[in-house]
């Protein structure tokens, strides 16, 4: 009988033009996502119905809805191609970009206004810095980006370059399911909401929606990381841990 062989996780070294388009966009989506986040949409409001405490009236999310599961998709990548030490580095640049923009919107917020402007108002209510708003939305990204990372690769050292479906939507079960659990938890009274009912459908409903849209974009993830893995010159030669 012949011993299988354990599954090889190959990754890249990120010194390419082509993760720093990544790392680019990723930042740019994350950026963008905490802006057009303070609009409240309401899709498909048709869709109705009760199961037990859960009362849905349509899919309440906000602005970010088709943004962020983007996130997740191009953390998946570089996560995929470029392993879990490259992916925390891009984490924290993300990080750092989000709390530069928070402190610019402040100190803009601040300066005096010139004697024909009269739009104050309206940029408070776009860009106004809400604490409570800025810990949920920091704490939930860190804790959602890091975990879909690290559950991505450990699948990974143990299936190879096999399955990659079941890693991309394995990781961001886990990734989103804590990412919105945790904001939710920080924002709710913030947002108004006041009612177990009114939680569970923010963060049940808010889940389903964004894994929802990230498996529907499972081929663009495969097509990506095929790409980038056979134009990476560096790919297989970089093995777990990464």
């Amino acid at each position: 009988m012949t011993q299988t062989e354990p599954a090889r996780a190959n990754f890249a070294q990120p010194r390419s033009s082509h993760f720093m388009g990544l790392l680019a966009l990723f930042i740019a989506v994350m950026l963008i996502s905490n802006v057009v986040v303070t609009k409240g949409v309401l899709l498909f409001p048709q869709l109705q119905f009760d199961l037990g405490p859960l009362q849905v009236r349509g899919i309440v999310t906000d602005g970010a809805f088709f943004l962020f599961p983007l996130a997740y998709v191009l953390g998946d990548v570089i996560s995929e191609v470029y392993g879990f030490r490259t992916m925390r580095r891009v984490i924290m640049l993300g990080f750092g970009s989000l709390l530069l923009m928070t402190v610019c919107f402040w100190l803009t917020l601040q300066l005096p206004g010139a004697p024909f402007w009269d739009n104050q108002a309206a940029l408070e209510s776009v860009i106004g810095v809400v604490p409570q708003f800025v810990a949920a939305g920091l704490a939930g990204y860190l804790c959602g980006e890091f975990l879909n990372s690290f559950v991505l690769v450990k699948l990974k050292e143990r299936t190879g370059e096999r399955s990659l479906w079941a890693r991309v939507l394995g990781s961001s079960v886990v990734g989103q399911a804590v990412d919105t659990t945790v904001f939710c938890a920080i924002a709710a009274t913030g947002l108004g909401i006041a009612t177990v009912s009114d939680f569970l459908n923010y963060v049940i409903v808010g889940f389903v929606w964004k894994l929802a849209v990230e498996a529907g974009l499972l081929p663009v993830t495969y097509g990506v990381t095929g790409w980038l893995k056979r134009a990476e010159p560096s790919y297989g030669k970089v093995t777990a841990p990464s």
